[in-house]
């Protein structure tokens, strides 16, 4: 790259990441995801590290925050409110560590972790035991006056005992209860809904009216300190201060955590990637920062940054791509289901080309054309959705999409039922229905039958070795052979994987049915009440609903199910091929004697091929594990899948036993045969 190219690419990138500080600090109103501002912030340093003679005055790099609103006072920091460096993976946390050693010529150093709130960054100076300012950090050395907000934060003492001249920092932010609240309200008064919660408390402190903010339940917590006039030689460390701040009656997080080594701190921040949900507050990172308070002065500063601390960045769980097309599935109920083919993209995690649009009517509401940029959002497991569109950067060139009208599979008309969004093919020799049909009654938690995948039975439809369900069992050998990477071992292994599913217990086969609104609970609770099949199907209205737990609407559909011919010759079908028709007793509790893992902490980490996370932990609890997220000398077991990592080298470090997935698999089967 030459350096008019690069001087191009920095102009772009310095009026992008302006306009989305702006949106961001100053109205509250993002239009992009922050792993979107972090990347081209970024790419942007990386530029000006290569090309250092064209690094910009005015460049966002070389400044913290934002401009401060003008509706408020503007209140000079006596010592800056810098922003943090960031790391976004367990290298550039090594990498910290590193260079942390080397500038302190130590072996070792003692680390303080803290959650990394996602609110407001506010200072509040005390003088003579009273609160006499609060303030926002904006642009590092200028902030705005919000004393008359801040005072109605009731976790912020109005006086303290300590009437020295100091001043503390804190994270101002609003819990998911107040948030939640608040935008019901806004909802009921046809207002802009705010984005998420650290928007909402930004917006709430920002208002000229103190009744507003007051009436937001907003909180905080302390993390930190500018002027400090307090006897130094009494607080030596930074966990010391937080500990005095403690006792001086500020909020101070509970789940702060010291440590002498980078592997115990980056398995905490492995705990709160996948813990933080539990939390009723967002976090979006781990901050790390040096506990001793010489060691940081001998570290000092970048132009922006502190050398003695950085910021962990969670995984995004929001990020921008390209809509490229949508795809339309058909459900095994007939339900509709438009879905976004997108340009691949990394979130949370993990690569994603695909992601849930429920409806035409959220196409609609969203306004989604083909060709637009999107904004994706996941949470922890769940499937990935578009939650808004970037208007501001179409083209022209979008295409607004509909539904069709017809079945993609077997061209029947498409309608609405009443009370229904979704559209539904109503053909019941749909073959998609079939195909969903039977994938769903082959899954794990259904017939459970091993080895029978989507791309099998796809053969076996186009084959048309199947064509129902109870077509299942009546393959052979001979009907196997023939498809795609079946060979004798597979198709043997096979034919006694469908063998065994008959001697399932009933809440297996009924919930394999798939009737409507009967999940794996429900086909639990009506195996328990009616022990058999036969009594299950003959059951009325008025008996289904006397059961627990069984509503309506289930008892309804249990009722409409079993009125259809074709329902009823599945049954006999499949009774008749020598499937169970009987409840056998609740298989979710071993016995005493099979509690393989009784009072064991067990750790799971890497990706798992045969078992899905939740399976494994399931099946850890069922035979009378604990499954906990961090690695420990309290740990009993660490189950290791692919790509390990960390706590696989910390397990091996404190001789902690290891299994890979094939030996868990193993001991599963045995302990269940």
């Amino acid at each position: 790259m030459d350096q008019q190219e690069a001087k191009e690419k920095m102009d772009k990138l310095i009026t992008e990441i302006n306009r989305f500080a702006h949106e961001y600090y100053v109205l509250d109103h993002p239009s992009v995801p922050d792993a979107v501002y972090d990347e081209k912030f970024q790419a942007l340093l990386q530029l000006e590290t290569d090309f250092p003679a064209l690094t910009r005055t005015d460049s966002p790099t070389k400044r913290v925050g934002a401009e401060p609103l003008d509706k408020f006072s503007k209140v000079q920091h006596e010592i800056p409110m810098l922003s943090l460096g960031n790391a976004f993976n367990e290298q550039e946390l090594r990498d910290f560590d590193r260079r942390v050693r080397n500038g302190l010529n130590k072996e070792s150093v003692t680390y303080v972790c803290e959650l990394k709130i996602d609110g407001l960054a506010v200072s509040l100076m005390y003088e003579n035991g009273q609160l006499v300012r609060g303030s926002t950090r904006g642009d590092g050395t200028t902030g705005e006056d919000i004393t008359s907000n801040l005072r109605t934060v009731k976790s912020i003492p109005l006086s303290i005992k300590e009437t020295a001249r100091f001043e503390v920092r804190g994270e101002a932010f609003m819990p998911h209860a107040s948030f939640i609240n608040l935008n019901e309200e806004k909802e009921k008064n046809n207002e802009s809904l705010f984005a998420n919660p650290r928007n909402a408390a930004a917006g709430s402190l920002r208002q000229l009216d103190p009744k507003i903010a007051a009436s937001r339940n907003l909180d905080i917590f302390l993390y930190g300190y500018g002027l400090w006039e307090l006897e130094e030689n009494n607080y030596p460390t930074h966990s010391s201060r937080l500990n005095l701040l403690e006792k001086l009656g500020f909020k101070v997080n509970q789940e702060r955590r010291k440590y002498d080594n980078i592997e115990d701190v980056i398995s905490y921040v492995e705990y709160w990637v996948t813990h933080r949900k539990d939390l009723n507050y967002e976090i979006d990172g781990i901050v790390i920062k040096v506990d001793d308070i010489s060691d940081q002065e001998t570290l000092g500063f970048t132009a922006r940054t502190p050398r003695w601390a950085t910021a962990y960045k969670f995984p995004a769980t929001e990020t921008v791509t390209t809509l490229l097309d949508v795809e339309v599935s058909v459900g095994r109920t007939g339900a509709i289901t438009p879905t976004a083919v997108l340009e691949p993209v990394l979130i949370d995690g993990s690569t994603v080309s695909r992601a849930t649009l429920h409806n035409q009517d959220q196409i609609n509401e969203l306004d989604i054309r083909l060709g637009d940029q999107v904004v994706l959002k996941k949470a922890g497991d769940i499937i990935p959705k578009v939650v808004r569109v970037i208007k501001e950067e179409r083209t022209g060139d979008e295409e607004t999409y509909q539904l069709p009208t017809d079945c993609p599979a077997c061209h029947t008309e498409l309608v609405h039922l009443d009370e229904e969004v979704a559209l539904r093919c109503l053909n019941p020799d749909c073959p998609a229905q079939l195909q969903e049909a039977l994938i769903h009654f082959v899954s794990r938690n259904a017939m459970n039958i091993d080895g029978l995948g989507e791309k099998v039975i796809e053969q076996l439809f186009q084959k048309q070795l199947v064509t129902s369900i109870d077509d299942l069992y009546r393959l052979k050998k001979e009907d196997l052979l023939p498809l795609e990477r079946m060979g004798e071992k597979s198709v043997s292994n096979l034919l006694n994987a469908i063998a065994a599913s008959k001697d399932n217990s009933l809440e297996k086969l009924i919930f394999g049915l798939g009737i409507r609104f009967i999940g794996e609970k429900a086909a639990t609770i009506l195996a328990q009440a009616f022990d058999t099949m036969d009594k299950l199907r003959s059951a009325t209205f008025e008996q289904l609903v006397q059961v627990d737990e069984i509503g309506e609407k289930m008892a309804d559909a249990v009722v409409q199910y079993f009125h259809k011919d074709e329902a009823l010759e599945l049954v006999s079908n499949l009774e008749a091929l020598g499937v169970n028709m009987v409840y056998q007793g609740n298989e979710n509790i071993a016995s005493e004697q099979d509690l393989l893992f009784k009072d064991q902490t067990i750790v799971l980490t890497g990706k798992m091929d045969y078992y899905t996370r939740k399976e494994a932990k399931q099946l850890i609890e069922k035979y009378g594990g604990n499954v906990t997220g961090s690695v420990s000398s309290n740990t009993d077991l660490v189950i290791a899948g692919e790509s390990a990592g960390s706590k696989f080298e910390q397990a091996q470090k404190l001789g902690i036993t290891i299994w890979d997935e094939e030996t868990f698999k193993e001991e599963m089967k045995e302990v269940e045969a």
